[in-house]
């Protein structure tokens, strides 16, 4: 390209014939051209509106999957007060708890992150950071819970890293 086709800044799409500018002196930014990400100046265009909703639908569903998450804990920590018999017991486990003592800790879990999830459905900011604490403490229990129940252990920490990441997405600074 030649200088006499570079517009102000050696920007290319400098005036034609017409007298029409194809550089960025027209938009007010200096220097700044859309989809020429080496010149000088260049910024990436942010979409708001399609972040804004991803961060919506991923804090909503991260709400609904804390909901379900505790409403399981609650009936695995259920089974294990009323029916004991249905978790088979581990001889020689590191971390020695009886099943009713299992049962107890994820019942009250699962109540906690149930009712997180509500606040976070509701829009409370401080439920999202209650939500991770909670979710990566399940995430915990479950796999201490591994050699009881491992099918339905290592589908809630699943479960629980997904809602730790798209908290984590929604706790992002919102620019604006």
């Amino acid at each position: 390209m030649t200088t006499a086709q570079e517009g102000p800044g050696g920007v290319p799409g400098g005036t034609g014939a017409s007298g029409a500018a194809g550089t960025a002196s027209t938009t007010g930014t200096a220097g700044y051209q859309p989809g020429a990400p080496g010149a000088a100046g260049y910024e990436q265009p942010v979409d708001y509106a399609r972040s804004g909703a991803s961060v919506v639908v991923g804090t909503v569903l991260a709400g609904v999957l804390m909901i379900i998450a505790g409403l399981w804990g609650f009936v695995e920590g259920l089974t294990a007060i009323v029916k004991r018999q249905f978790y088979t017991t581990v001889p020689n486990y590191t971390f020695r708890l009886s099943i009713h003592g299992w049962g107890w800790i994820h019942l009250i879990l699962g109540i906690v992150v149930l009712a997180a999830g509500i606040c976070v459905l509701v829009g409370m900011v401080w439920a999202r950071v209650i939500g991770v604490a909670l979710a990566a403490l399940s995430a915990l229990a479950n796999f201490l819970f591994i050699p009881y129940y491992p099918v339905w252990a290592l589908i809630v920490i699943a479960l629980d890293v997904f809602i730790i990441w798209a908290l984590v997405t929604g706790l992002q600074r919102q620019p604006g």
